[in-house]
């Protein structure tokens, strides 16, 4: 992923105003964050933990959207993520977005499970680690497992976009 800058990230919410995009929180250290190791930059907000952001180029433009979710929560069950197809205990939440437009604005969401660090792109490269079983034994490449992430998430925002 190429780097974004805080304007960039701010200008690219699909599904919250002008004014809620200027007042979010954004990550301090973008220069930090490992650009060539991220498909996606998501983050949570330090603020209001049942609130998470995230950030993707599609089609050559950054496209972000906030989603609402509950706290981190240590549990005992066993979750797939939906973007990454990793698997947790306790590590996955329902993340919530709000449609783009009008129908968001009547209210109308759509959910996924997904990684509640957000960090789908570190754990198919396995840069970071989620326990034992966490990554099923599969015969992808990884290049088709980072394709395989994109995709889902595209699809994601395709759905609170439509």
């Amino acid at each position: 992923m190429n780097p974004l800058t805080e304007q960039e990230i701010r200008a690219a919410f699909v599904n919250c105003s002008k004014g809620e995009a200027k007042r979010l929180s954004v990550p301090r250290d973008l220069a930090e964050r490992p650009w060539d190791d991220l498909d996606f930059l998501g983050w949570r907000d330090p603020q209001a933990p049942d609130r998470a952001y995230l950030a993707i180029e599609l089609d050559g433009r950054p496209v972000a959207l906030t989603l609402r979710s509950p706290a981190v929560t240590s549990g005992t069950r066993r979750s797939m993520c939906s973007i990454c197809m990793t698997t947790h205990t306790g590590g996955v939440s329902l993340m919530v977005a709000a449609k783009a437009g009008k129908a968001g604005q009547q209210g109308n969401s759509v959910g996924a499970y997904i990684c509640s660090d957000l960090a789908c792109s570190l754990y198919v490269r396995g840069k970071k680690d989620a326990g034992v079983g966490a990554r099923l034994h599969e015969s992808l490449t990884l290049e088709e497992k980072i394709e395989r992430t994109v995709a889902n998430l595209a699809a994601f925002i395709a759905q609170v976009s439509a």
